[in-house]
């Protein structure tokens, strides 16, 4: 027998949950490296206006969607796509990208927890090894660390929306903003900390051009969690008499507040150790940054506070990192969680059970890709390099399909729902939300030039990570 459907408490419970699923480890690392060796403030810029007038409509569709059909992706597209093939395909879609994202997903934050193991218990020497990473991600204690995750994942899941996501949220939320703020005063404390400052803040127009606006439009798009679904599952979360409208902004304003802040930790901290560091020679992936230039840093401190204060700096770091995975990790496994519970008509602990194997079983597919399982590892070729079962789960849900199934949301409310249906379920807990100058951009936006642009991000996507071809 399917369960009542559960809802947020509060309008502050859906704001952390929302956030919670938008600050993950790619806005503690990624974002700031991201804005440094791309025009430090200019990028900022480029961005914030991207999360205003190109994310915030999106967002707002995803959630209008979910509460005016409340359900699940799936069966929010079943429901007022009329039964069409095409909508229905679009619904499908949007609950199996969550589903593998959550895969890839689950290694990083299993990879942290296993870091944040070894940095409370001293071993940051160990950690600090350029070595160690490679026999890291290749020893058997990834299964310890998994069924911890795992049960972690699941214990909140298990609590439903108000006693499991939006609890959760209340306490893990406020623990990552401390957590960050006060790494942020210890980094600032640093010697030359005001240099990582100056290559954040300072514009430097000259470095912007065409792949810089695409890669700032894809990390805002990213950044916020749209297309994966988890906007119009927690939308159907909402009660009638919710603003959705204000929700959202502030869902906005606090996911670009944390990658900010973000910032004015990660690059202090490179700076104040090696203040010759050339922002350019960063690497662009997150997971390198944090697994191998981090607790480099951590150990280069221990000149000046001592190994057993860079050992507590280090551990506060990787719980900060393990929250941010943690709250993302729950908020995408509770989509396809959602689909099964509502479209099989079963209960939150039997669907939990089929997402628990499932995942596990591909997460360990995905985890020994790096070298353990050769088949794995060198799993298929495309674009002109040879991709393991990792690579693919990351090129072809997190980078390809979430812009397309940004593109399918603009699509379903110009042609087939109907801005005016939309404009009609924002304005439910909002009622001079039509007379607003937000409301008619969202009116000319998500029917004109915003297809347009997510169109434009996924054929490039697609011609540049399959097919060597870049148009811009």
């Amino acid at each position: 027998m399917s369960e009542q459907r559960d809802q947020f408490s509060s309008k502050i419970g859906f704001i952390l949950a929302a956030a919670g699923s938008a600050v993950g480890i790619g806005n503690l690392v990624g974002f700031p490296v991201a804005a440094t060796k791309n025009g430090g403030g200019a990028f900022l810029l480029i961005y914030a206006l991207f999360v205003a007038f190109i994310c915030l409509p999106v967002m707002l569709a995803e959630m209008g969607l979910g509460r005016k059909a409340q359900k699940n992706p799936l069966g929010s597209y079943l429901a007022l796509g009329s039964g069409k093939p095409f909508w229905s395909f679009s619904g499908f879609l949007a609950v199996l990208t969550p589903f593998m994202i959550a895969i890839f997903y689950m290694v990083i934050t299993v990879w942290i927890f296993g870091y944040l193991y070894h940095a409370a218990i001293g071993d940051l020497d160990k950690l600090a090894d350029p070595s160690y990473f490679g026999q890291f991600v290749n020893d058997y204690s990834f299964v310890g660390f998994l069924v911890a995750v795992t049960l972690i994942v699941n214990v909140i899941l298990m609590g439903g929306v108000r006693q499991g996501i939006e609890k959760a949220a209340k306490f893990l939320m406020p623990a990552l903003f401390v957590m960050l703020v006060l790494l942020v005063i210890f980094v600032l404390s640093l010697d030359n900390a005001v240099l990582g400052i100056q290559f954040y803040l300072v514009p430097d127009f000259s470095k912007i051009d065409g792949s810089v606006i695409s890669g700032a439009l894809s990390q805002a798009f990213f950044s916020l969690s749209l297309g994966m679904g988890i906007l119009i599952t927690y939308g159907s979360y909402f009660s009638r008499k919710d603003d959705i409208v204000t929700s959202g902004k502030l869902v906005a304003i606090t996911d670009t507040a944390v990658a900010f802040t973000a910032g004015l930790m990660t690059l202090p901290a490179i700076f104040a150790i090696n203040p010759d560091t050339d922002p350019n020679s960063l690497s662009d992936s997150s997971v390198s940054m944090i697994f191998s230039f981090f607790p480099q840093i951590f150990i280069a401190l221990e000149a000046s506070i001592g190994y057993l204060g860079a050992s507590i700096a280090a551990t506060i770091f990787f719980l900060l990192a393990f929250v941010a995975a943690i709250t993302s990790l729950v908020s995408i496994i509770e989509v396809p969680t959602a689909a099964i519970i509502q479209q099989r008509g079963t209960s939150r602990k039997k669907a939990l059970s089929v997402m628990c194997a499932a995942t596990t079983i591909l997460t360990i597919i995905a985890a020994t890709s790096f070298g353990f399982i050769p088949a794995f590892t060198e799993f298929v070729s495309y674009g002109g390099a040879t991709k393991s079962v990792f690579d693919v789960i990351y090129d072809v849900f997190y980078d390809t399909i979430l812009p397309l199934n940004g593109l399918l949301i603009c699509l379903f409310v110009w042609w087939h729902w109907r801005y005016t249906s939309l404009e009609q379920e924002l304005a439910e807990g909002n009622p001079n939300y039509p007379n607003t100058f937000l409301a008619k951009y969202v009116r000319v936006s998500i029917t004109t030039f915003i297809p347009a642009i997510l169109f434009v991000v996924f054929v490039n996507t697609v011609m540049s990570k399959f097919f060597g071809i870049t148009w811009f």
